[in-house]
């Protein structure tokens, strides 16, 4: 866990201006910069992005947030790797990697740093190398790629020779090359000499990029017959292939554009898709579908298209996206899966029948409540006692991985339906977290909380564009707002407290940042007070100080108006209404300070 303290020091530190400038072109635009926003397309520019509020935000798409949300948003990152990214940029260490010997943290950042360095010069290599391989280039095109779409995932050639590494690499023998995988070093049967040799030779190098650009492994396609017919780098400190998606990198504004992932299992898959139409394609290298593959592509989108082959491996693959997606879903999410003929996979499906019928193949996926259903029946009778039990034993542990969502209670009353058992025994049966049925049928109905409206929100607006400010905020003026409010003024009360938690020097990227993470009813006004001008401080502590005295006043007359509703019955009330009536009157006399 990454302090609150640490994060508000890291973004008083960082300059959004910088970060968002190295990927996007900004433009000084009176008190703030402008650009094209990277998150959607457009002709004329939304984003904006706010050197005093520490801010950017899109007036086309709603895209808005801190350094660290700019990072993870536009490199699909998590929160702890976005923040890692920024503190390292400023020579900061995060605090939870203080743990690691600080002789050790330093070796592991020489050796990761060493091995990028290495695998980048190898892959400018391979590049150079295909530009003088008449067999190479005459097999791309033969697989009907251009030079534009080869140029654009930094495609090459590996030489057909032992050591073809050695004209960039001089000293054949370092160690880098080994621990990067692109050599192979073994003990030759003569006397236990050791034998050094290109991994990668003939073949067709697509490299492979971490979310930063990256090169961090590469995968080796032959171009005739032989075996393997694709040769992945080895796992290495900076690649492991459960966690990484080939194409990603270049596929994450395609993704955003069409509004989904779409995942196969080949190298091929994603250039020849890419190139057809559809650059929103990134594959798994050359194992299942993990849930961290899954987490990654929900970073970038709410849905999700598997298409694998069609043969009974690609089926295979299907089932173990399945499993890797169900605890990862919410009703936000879609997830689908594209089954295409036995013989094709999308490469020659597309290249057969055009990429109009492929669009037609993604429309018609099948969603993955179908694709559950189809699994746990398969090849069994529900006719009959015991194929609906097996059925149900089928259902038990993907229901049991899946949160309680409405999704998964679609899916019991569709079991429920052909196994023709009730929905709530299912779920008592299975033991799920959380029974959807069984909760709904007994829970009492909610109370709405009510919006924040008048002087409460007025004060949200000012304390959220300068947190300091909310400790003008005491106890007196709390109570009032309580006391005004139909929910007692819940989210206010929230908001000063995470206000008052950053210090006299906190920030609303600062205050946004930790807002992020407790839920949407902070996420409309943190938009409104990032799409407006600049304030000046002083007039909004003079604004505050207004809208306290006025709640103040506000929460009198309502003590006043009940006491005198009672009928003023005794002397304790009479007192009390008199000092009501005081206390108004210095109030109205009273400046705002």
């Amino acid at each position: 866990m990454i302090p609150q303290s640490f994060i508000q020091d890291l973004l008083a530190r960082v300059d959004i201006v910088d970060v968002v400038g190295k990927h996007v072109q900004l433009k000084k635009g009176g008190a703030n910069y402008m650009g094209l926003c990277p998150f959607h397309n457009e002709k004329s520019p939304s984003f904006t992005v706010s050197p005093t509020k520490q801010f950017y935000h899109c007036f086309g798409c709603g895209a808005h947030g801190t350094a660290i949300g700019f990072v993870m948003e536009f490199s699909g990152v998590s929160f702890p790797d976005a923040v890692r990214d920024l503190a390292q940029g400023l020579g900061m260490v995060v605090p939870e990697e203080n743990r690691i010997i600080p002789e050790r943290r330093a070796e592991a950042q020489a050796k990761s740093m060493a091995l990028s360095d290495v695998l980048g010069k190898a892959c400018d290599f391979y590049r150079q190398q295909l530009k003088t391989a008449p067999q190479a280039i005459a097999y791309l095109k033969k697989r009907g790629l251009t030079g534009e779409i080869a140029a654009r995932f930094g495609m090459g050639y590996a030489p057909d020779a032992w050591d073809s590494l050695r004209q960039v690499f001089p000293d054949y023998s370092a160690g880098a090359l080994d621990e990067a995988g692109l050599v192979i070093d073994k003990s030759a049967e003569n006397g236990g000499q050791r034998k050094r040799y290109d991994r990668f030779r003939d073949r067709i190098m697509f490299p492979i990029r971490n979310t930063k650009g990256q090169v961090i492994g590469f995968g080796g396609r032959i171009m005739e017959q032989g075996e393997p017919k694709y040769l992945n780098s080895p796992e290495t400190p900076v690649f492991q292939k459960g966690l990484e998606l080939y194409g990603l990198f270049e596929a994450r504004q395609a993704i955003r554009e069409a509004g989904y992932a779409l995942v196969t299992e080949g190298y091929m898959d994603v250039v020849a898709l890419a190139q057809m139409g559809f650059p929103q394609a990134v594959a798994t290298l050359g194992t299942a579908c993990t849930p961290t593959h899954v987490q990654k592509l929900l970073r970038q989108t709410d849905r999700i298209i598997f298409s694998f082959d069609g043969d009974s491996a690609g089926r295979r693959a299907a089932r173990r996206a399945l499993d890797a997606c169900l605890p990862l879903l919410d009703d936000s999410k879609l997830v689908q899966f594209l089954f295409l003929p036995a013989e094709h996979d999308p490469d020659s499906y597309i290249r057969e029948f055009g990429a109009d019928a492929f669009e037609q193949e993604i429309r018609d996926a099948t969603p993955l409540s179908q694709f559950f259903i189809r699994e746990v029946t398969a090849g069994l009778s529900l006719q009959s006692a015991e194929g609906r039990a097996h059925a149900l034993a089928e259902a038990k542990p993907l229901l049991q991985a899946m949160q309680p969502t409405a999704l998964r209670l679609q899916i019991v009353r569709q079991l429920a339906q052909l196994t023709q058992t009730p929905a709530g025994d299912i779920e008592a049966l299975f033991s799920l977290t959380q029974p959807v049925v069984r909760r709904q049928a007994a829970a009492p109905a909610r109370v709405r909380r009510s919006a924040p409206a008048g002087l409460e929100l007025q004060i949200m607006r000012l304390v959220m564009a300068f947190p300091p400010l909310a400790a003008l905020l005491d106890q007196v003026a709390m109570a009032d707002a309580a006391k005004l409010a139909p929910d007692g003024a819940e989210m206010l009360q929230g908001l000063v407290q995470v206000a008052l938690s950053l210090g006299e020097h906190g920030q609303f990227a600062a205050l946004a940042e930790v807002l992020r993470g407790t839920g949407n009813d902070f996420d409309g006004l943190i938009t409104e007070i990032a799409g407006q001008g600049d304030i000046d401080p002083e007039l909004a502590q003079l604004e505050l100080n207004g809208a306290i005295r006025q709640m103040r006043m506000q929460a009198l007359r309502a003590e006043a108006d009940h006491l005198v509703a009672r009928g003023l019955a005794d002397e304790v009330s009479r007192q009390r209404w008199r000092e009501i009536m005081g206390l108004l009157e210095q109030l109205k006399k009273q400046p705002v300070a």
